[in-house]
């Protein structure tokens, strides 16, 4: 584990143009640098390099941040493995917290098992190339599904011997314990005599590598003519300290950068399939390979994308598959579609008859989003009211673990057009299934500052007065709005805004942009839509009252690399202002500007909630107690709409 002084020593020896030179030419543009972005196809530089902020990025595609957040998304690296990577090359020493004994040693028995592994790997690919018995038998195989060599070597594919007892006389042979091939899962013990028998004998070997690139296990393969009443013609190596399935994906590594610059990754079920999008050229594919969907593997592929479409079979296994992985994706916030193969193919058969181009455009044409999927599947010849009502309460139950409000009110709309279904119904049944997942959790929001007001005792925007914002969504453009208040929060989060506030207790505190902001939002519980925005306004406010803080350096910096990522971008990014949100030169023009911006927020929440009251009232079915009820809201929030819009000085719009 790296301590946190090292890291901060390797933030400040990592200079941004030293590092990013080593991977893109760059040429210098006024102040800064700029040349062509490495994540996408860039035929004009679009890719600028700030030395004095010590950020990168790229205008047209979105991708940059800081030396460490660079080094991540170009070289596929986790956290610490980018932070050894810039270690390296300023000759930082890694100054690591002491292990314990016990770690020591399982950290030891980890590293055995790793190099046992690889020499496994190795092992296998030779008795495959340079053995009669590998070229005859392993590589017909593979032949006989059409692989290339270079296919065959990309994923270091192997064949192993009949001999139960071969491998472990071998890798005895070469000096590797016994202990250590059975924790491995290469062999097991056959009896109470200790010996060790092959667990992969006979068959053909696809290693498992991980993020890292190292072999963390294997898969073996009965060969054809011996599968006949074979139950298990796969066999994997058993859960060990370095191979855990549920938590493993095969083709991960190859695919990382492919999925990275695609934005996109394929979920498929088996190695054939992987190898076989990969020959085809198509790389951003992956396959859990014969477990349940996991957590696990779900955030590791959220590191490098949140778009995925599942692409199963067509059979009654390769439906459920993608009904059971569906709910787990949306909570984790994927965008999930779903193809599944028809008339008996799969993406392995249907590869190998199509071109990559004809593979994309069957894709293309295919794919739905599981809103279409679930509908189809689960209401496709139901006529009964109750079944139908069940499917339907599942497919909003699928929605309602989606944690982007924006996307919920979206899809809440088109299932309501689909299935012709009242919307507000659906949105009633969805906000009771959120209440029911929410029971228990803590309440979210920055809480920070508890009932203090400005020394005069104003408050710029007003609450909202019971008037209640409900609609589960918000207009498009309020995002806009979130945008900017927190790149303000980043960009000068710790400077004071009211100085001498008086507290309940008659001492005084000064407020910082982010307290303000925190205070205000939190009078009327409003929060922000992206969970991290929230995050950032909650560690800005812990962190003001540090004589050292600033937001910008803090957030850049931040050891949550979607934090890091995120406070880069805003700080590079060049968001323009209309005249009306514009700093102006005078004492309070930075408070004026974050006035602005919380007075906007409510607005667009209160035009969100007039807009869904509008629908109920146009509805001809509507009582008459809840017609009056409705109209009586409507005005009151037309009330303060206008009184916001008159403390703004304008009724137009803020954002151009």
């Amino acid at each position: 584990m790296i301590d946190r002084a090292t890291v901060e020593k390797i933030m400040d020896a990592a200079n941004i143009v030293d590092v990013v030179s080593e991977f893109v030419s760059l040429r210098r543009a006024g102040a800064s640098y700029k040349g062509l972005c490495p994540f996408h196809d860039d035929s004009t530089p679009s890719f600028y390099v700030s030395p004095s902020r010590n950020l990168c990025k790229c205008f047209s595609c979105g991708k940059g941040g800081n030396p460490v957040g660079f080094i991540m998304e170009h070289e596929q690296m986790s956290y610490p493995e980018a932070l050894r990577w810039l270690a390296r090359k300023y000759s930082i020493e890694i100054q690591e917290r002491e292990l314990t004994n016990e770690e020591k040693l399982a950290e030891s028995e980890r590293e055995s098992m790793f190099i046992v592994n690889e020499w496994a790997a190795a092992y296998f690919e030779k008795l495959l190339h340079d053995t009669p018995e590998g070229v005859s038998i392993g590589m017909q195989y593979y032949r006989s599904r059409g692989f290339r060599d270079d296919i065959i070597r990309k994923f270091r594919l192997g064949f192993d011997r009949q001999s139960r007892t071969a491998l472990a006389a071998a890798a005895t042979k070469a000096g590797y314990k016994a202990d250590f091939l059975v924790k491995t899962g290469l062999c097991y013990q056959r009896d109470d005599k200790g010996d060790l028998s092959d667990r992969f004998a006979g068959r053909v070997i696809f290693p498992w590598i991980g993020l890292n690139g190292k072999v963390v296990g294997f898969g073996g393969r009965l060969l054809d003519k011996r599968t006949k009443g074979v139950s298990q013609k796969y066999v994997n190596s058993p859960d060990s300290d370095i191979y855990h399935k549920e938590k493993e994906l095969y083709g991960i590594y190859q695919a990382k950068r492919s999925i990275s610059k695609e934005n996109m990754v394929y979920m498929v079920e088996g190695y054939t399939d992987v190898l076989s999008m990969h020959q085809c050229g198509i790389e951003n594919v992956v396959a859990n390979s014969g477990t349940a969907l996991s957590i696990h593997q779900i955030r590791t592929l959220r590191r490098f994308t949140q778009n995925i479409t599942l692409l199963y079979d067509g059979d009654e296994a390769g439906i459920h598959a993608a009904l059971r992985g569906t709910d787990m994706l949306l909570a984790e916030g994927m965008n999930v579609k779903v193809l599944l193969f028809p008339d008996g193919d799969d993406p392995d058969s249907f590869a190998r008859k199509h071109t990559a181009t004809e593979f994309r455009e069957f894709i293309d044409n295919r794919q739905t989003d599981f809103i279409q999927f679930k509908s189809d599947v689960m209401l496709r010849g139901v006529t009964d009211p109750i079944k139908r009502s069940e499917a339907i309460s599942s497919i909003v139950s699928s929605i309602s673990v989606i944690p982007d409000q924006i996307i919920r009110a979206t899809y809440i709309t088109d299932c309501s057009q689909r299935l012709g279904v009242n919307e507000a119904t659906l949105i009633s049944s969805m906000n009771r299934m959120i209440r029911a997942g929410r029971d228990g959790r803590a309440k979210t929001g920055a809480q920070y500052i508890d009932d203090r007001r400005p020394a005069d005792n104003t408050r710029p925007t007003g609450q909202l007065q019971g008037a209640a914002i409900q609609s589960p969504g918000r207009p498009q453009r309020s995002s806009a709005i979130e945008d900017l208040i927190i790149q303000t929060v980043i960009r000068r989060g710790e400077e004071i805004v009211y100085k001498d506030v008086e507290t309940e207790d008659g001492g005084t505190v000064d407020l910082t942009v982010a307290q303000y902001i925190s205070y205000d939002l939190g009078t009327d519980n409003l929060t922000f839509s992206n969970s991290l925005y929230n995050r950032i306004v909650d560690e800005a406010c812990a962190h003001s009252g540090e004589a050292d803080f600033k937001a910008e350096t803090y957030f850049i910096n931040h050891e949550d690399v979607e934090i890091s990522k995120l406070a880069a971008g805003m700080a590079m990014d060049s968001v323009q202002l209309s005249k009306s949100l514009q700093p102006r030169e005078e004492e309070n023009s930075l408070l004026n500007h974050v006035r602005h911006l919380i007075l906007d927020f409510r607005r667009y929440y209160i035009s969100a909630r007039m807009d869904e009251l509008k629908q109920k009232i146009s509805d001809n079915n509507v009582d008459s107690d809840t017609l009056n009820a409705l109209m009586n809201e409507f005005m009151e929030l037309q009330q303060i709409k206008s009184s916001i819009a008159k403390e703004l000085g304008t009724t137009g719009a803020f954002i151009s």
